[in-house]
């Protein structure tokens, strides 16, 4: 099923298997898509969504100097731009991080959902608030932490993410990512970040290598990013181990 990590495991919404079963039939076809591409341009008319299946993609917007200001990092299971189906012209661009694969949905089926399968359109609406809430996350990190909490606090939250999609033990996870990533991301210079990883591995807190990350005290560096994962709506009880992990880093 390619929408089986849209909204794993979160607190109070559940899809039933005919509602799962619609989004697949919504599937108007599968792309794969090479790193750094964008995939939507802020200002142009869109008639389709995407659903990110695997890799990661962002959201992000460019200052009158054509600097990149990132807003929001996706990962496998999310609906990238599911507002796009009100709005239909977007005030950002979209573009893959890495290689990605995305379903694309077109808005004529989202709008049938909405007409037909209300209780479903609910749960489209509640795909939307997690993302607004993600987006007061990453406010709040840029605007109240210092360079090792953001850090802290973004590889905590993409390590409950990664666990909803089961792509994350609790510990490890691939990233996908390099260091300049993770700077701007976090808001940091090339030199700030490799500082950063330097001391959070030197703490025993995580080590990010290769782009893998493995969290040595999840505990630990939760507290110093300052992260509460409740904003995420995910049942960690639930949520499963993936098959295969990525290999301890040593």
């Amino acid at each position: 099923m390619f929408t089986e990590r849209f909204l794993r495991h979160r607190r109070g919404v559940h899809l039933e298997i005919e509602e799962r079963a619609r989004l697949e039939t919504a599937i108007g076809e599968i792309k794969t898509l090479p790193p750094r591409t964008n995939v939507v341009v802020a200002g142009e008319e869109l008639s389709q969504s995407i659903l990110l299946l695997e890799g990661f993609m962002s959201r992000y917007i460019d200052d009158r100097n054509g600097l990149r200001q990132l807003v929001a990092v996706h990962v496998p299971g999310d609906f990238v731009d599911l507002h796009a189906f009100p709005l239909k012209i977007l005030d950002h661009d979209v573009a893959t991080m890495t290689a990605a694969t995305v379903a694309i949905v077109p808005h004529s089926e989202l709008e049938a959902i909405t007409e037909d399968l209300p209780a479903l359109s609910r749960k489209l609406w509640f795909s939307t608030l997690i993302d607004a809430a993600i987006h007061r996350a990453w406010l709040f990190r840029l605007g109240r932490l210092d360079a090792v909490g953001r850090v802290a606090h973004f590889i905590s939250e993409t390590n409950v993410r990664l666990m909803s999609a089961g792509l994350s033990d609790g510990r490890r996870f691939a990233l996908g990512l390099i260091q300049s990533d993770l700077a701007e991301i976090c808001g940091l210079t090339n030199v700030h970040i490799n500082r950063v990883l330097r001391q959070l591995r030197e703490e025993r807190l995580c080590v990010f290598r290769s782009s893998l990350v493995e969290i040595l005290d999840p505990e630990k560096l939760a507290a110093v990013g300052q992260f509460n994962p409740a904003y995420l709506y995910i049942d960690l009880q639930s949520a499963e181990a993936p098959s295969s992990c990525p290999r301890p880093i040593t």
